[in-house]
């Protein structure tokens, strides 16, 4: 396998400083302050992210530590394949959320609804834009049988 280098962007702040009680995703963090802190060199790359309302996060997982290909999501009681889940451990600790953009000044983006650990490396900023990212989806996979609310749902520390 080759390897491939990322370089982080900046770093992600917000209230979280353990993942123990997190969110587990942006719905469930509704209304949750936080900043993207953009290395000053990529801060020219913010021109015109005001214009969205949305932005999507990809960033690194950078506690997370070693992975298996079965997990127990928070959101069931079953083992799952990794792939079916948004586990954090994974062979490639890759993260996503989509997050309300409130402001940009400078190198500092803030957002809202932010479910992310608070230090986190920040690797891409992209404009979430419905007519490229929503789609009509027609099945969940075993989520559909869970009827956990995930907005409801906090981190217990299974995957730190």
């Amino acid at each position: 396998m080759s390897e491939i280098i990322y370089r982080a962007i900046g770093t992600i702040h917000s209230p979280y400083k353990d993942i123990k009680g997190m969110p587990i995703q942006p719905t469930g963090a509704v209304g949750i302050d936080g900043y993207l802190e953009v290395n000053p060199e990529y801060r020219d790359g913010l021109k015109d992210l005001e214009g969205f309302s949305h932005i999507i996060l990809p960033y690194h997982f950078h506690l997370s530590k070693n992975y298996s290909l079965t997990v127990k999501p928070f959101l069931d009681k079953e083992e799952r394949g990794l792939f079916s889940t948004r586990a954090p451990k994974r062979p490639n600790p890759i993260g996503i959320s989509v997050v309300r953009l409130t402001g940009v000044k400078e190198n500092r983006v803030n957002v809202k609804d932010m479910d992310i650990l608070d230090g986190t490396p920040l690797l891409d900023i992209k404009p979430y834009v419905p007519e490229f990212d929503h789609r009509d989806v027609s099945s969940t996979g075993w989520l559909t049988s869970t009827g956990v609310d995930v907005s409801k749902t906090k981190a217990d520390g299974r995957f730190g």
